[in-house]
């Protein structure tokens, strides 16, 4: 099995087995080369076979084999040609990323981990899923961000690695959390634009931060 596929299984696995997903929603891709292989449509990402990674031409998108790829493929693709720098794309129905941001809020950083790993995050309100329409509208902000919540939908987040863009993915949703439980108990403490600047010159995050772009 190609490094591609392995660590496609791998992140499929964790983002159904930490609810980042349910069912057979959700979709992740990595780029290999001038190609990507992404989720079939309709699998449980558990249940995924090594053969069954559907390898798309990123600049063409031809669609190679007989299964049909993740619904959301233009999403996927249109990352891929605005940021060659990026080598995944993960799109998850994260609870309270989605509940948080459907309530017209925007998510807080309320704790180190999120500023200091997220620089910042673009917001997009609902439009329909899979289509061309919120395709371009990621297009639009991706360039700016590695993390886009798209409200009374999901949070698609990308990465040099997928280990960088499901490490994101689990951020935005652990702050949309603890603003959530901070909320129901009084009004929950927001960091200064310089205390987020401070967290974000420490060498320590710094250095958490480049462990995340190495792919092992």
């Amino acid at each position: 099995m190609s490094e591609v596929k392995q660590q496609l299984k791998i992140y499929a696995n964790k983002i159904v087995e930490t609810a980042l997903v349910v069912g057979a929603g959700g979709n992740l891709s990595m780029r290999d080369g001038t190609f990507m292989y992404i989720s079939p449509s309709g699998f449980d990402l558990q249940g995924i076979d090594d053969d069954q990674w559907v390898k798309v031409d990123i600049k063409t998108g031809e669609v190679f084999g007989d299964l049909k790829p993740s619904s959301e493929l233009l999403m996927h693709l249109e990352c891929y040609r605005k940021r060659s720098d990026i080598t995944a794309v993960l799109h998850a129905h994260p609870s309270y990323s989605v509940g948080v941001s459907s309530s017209g809020k925007d998510i807080p950083m309320l704790f180190p981990d999120a500023p200091a790993m997220i620089r910042n995050v673009s917001y997009l309100e609902y439009l329909i899923p899979t289509t061309e329409v919120l395709a371009t509208a990621v297009g639009e902000v991706i360039m700016d961000t590695d993390v886009v919540v798209m409200r009374n939908h999901g949070v698609l987040t990308v990465g040099k690695t997928m280990k960088e863009a499901y490490f994101f993915m689990q951020i935005i949703e652990e702050s949309a959390k603890v603003f959530t439980i901070a909320s129901t108990v009084g009004s929950p403490r927001i960091l200064t634009d310089i205390e987020v600047e401070d967290l974000r010159n420490l060498s320590s995050e710094k250095y958490r931060s480049n462990l995340l772009k190495d792919s092992k």
